[in-house]
């Protein structure tokens, strides 16, 4: 769905400015100011049909889904869910307590190296990987857009556009640049590789993508529930995975400098490090905080904590059955979390254990993985 509004925008934009200024166009990512029908604001129905049936298509490879070798055990329990510090935002609050069930969890993220395991077995072609389906997208647009160009429509993932320092940096749209090329496989597009990178968890994967892989593996998305309760290691109430202490080089791979326009690079990394390189939490879990975001099964919905938190310890939520992204309400998306790379508390300090993020299901980023669980 953002694909195609993200083509969407710049068509319009393009269509809109005098002939003189359409060279000039820059593809560097926009918020889209379509409007859309009420579908579009999400649900638990809501899919697009192409890339379901790709992940319908995956068979579960049964070696693989015996396997537990780089899973940890969870207990389950009750704990408190949610932010409540200086740094909470709104869609983090109320806390309220939550009993989630036991499962186990992948120790690490996904890793290049495993996710190339699942492509090779099943020949699965990520979302990145595709042209766009101009019919379906033309669906989503008004009446009477013109038709793009070709170059559009080529296989595209956004990769990070470190900003210049002087210049407006407060708007996110302006930090992306869709990179045609750009893959799981090419990280930076074409002619960049993943030599040396084997151990790095995969990026450039959207929701549906990561959700194939699950169902080859006899695994699953976490829920968000599950998701913090593992990163806390358990009831533990700290504020990032570790404890209370700040963050610093020593603990996960993180911005530090000023974001974004430069980037210090003190833990050695300015892009994705390897899985294992930074201690684990009380679970023995890898990276809970930064690297890269990593997807849930959950839809966002901004306001979801207060409409829960009028009930006593929820068991096993699910989610919302519907997405709501006050900032852009015609985007359907799914929970991120975990912080990234790029996090820095002058933005997100999305490497706290409460922090939320979203981002649309059909959507690879350069920041963005995975890790499964499976039922216990």
């Amino acid at each position: 769905m953002y694909r195609f509004l993200l083509i969407g925008s710049i068509i319009l934009a393009c269509s809109t400015k005098p002939e003189s200024e359409k060279a000039d166009v820059q593809v560097t990512g926009a918020q889209s100011s379509v409007v859309a029908d009420e579908k579009s604001q999400g649900g638990e129905n809501y899919f697009i049909e192409a890339y379901m049936a790709a992940v319908e298509d995956i068979k579960e490879d049964p070696s693989v889904a015996k396997n537990f070798e780089g899973m940890v055990a969870i207990e389950g329990s009750t704990f408190e869910m949610g932010g409540d510090n200086d740094q909470a935002r709104e869609d983090e609050m109320p806390k309220h307590p939550v009993r989630v069930g036991s499962f186990w969890m992948d120790e690490t993220e996904v890793t290049n190296a495993q996710f190339k395991a699942f492509v090779d077995a099943t020949g699965y072609k990520t979302i990145a990987e595709q042209e766009i389906d101009v019919d379906e997208m033309m669906k989503q647009l008004p009446a009477g857009t013109p038709r793009p160009d070709p170059e559009l429509l080529k296989p595209f993932s956004l990769t990070f556009n470190e900003q210049a320092p002087g210049r407006d940096v407060y708007y996110p749209s302006e930090w992306w640049r869709m990179v045609p090329g750009a893959s799981w496989k090419y990280p930076e597009g074409p002619g960049s590789t993943l030599d040396g990178l084997e151990n790095h968890p995969v990026v450039h994967v959207a929701w549906y993508d990561a959700l194939a892989y699950c169902k080859w593996a006899g695994k699953r998305l976490p829920t968000e529930a599950e998701w913090e309760y593992a990163a806390r290691g358990g009831g533990k109430n700290g504020v990032y995975p570790w404890g209370d202490e700040s963050i610093n080089p020593e603990f996960a791979n993180y911005w530090q400098g000023d974001f974004p326009t430069k980037n210090t690079v003190d833990d050695k990394f300015l892009k994705t490090s390897p899985v294992k390189h930074f201690a684990s939490n009380a679970f023995g879990l890898y990276d809970m905080a930064g690297n890269v975001w990593e997807w849930t099964a959950d839809w966002y919905h901004y306001h979801h904590y207060y409409q829960i938190a009028q009930e006593n310890a929820v068991e096993n939520p699910k989610g919302p059955s519907k997405s709501y992204d006050p900032d852009e309400p015609t985007v359907p998306k799914k929970v991120i979390r975990g912080g990234s790379f790029l996090c820095n508390d002058s933005y997100c300090s999305g490497y706290r254990v409460a922090s939320r993020m979203k981002s649309s299901p059909d959507t690879g980023m350069e920041h963005t993985g995975f890790r499964c669980v499976r039922d216990k």
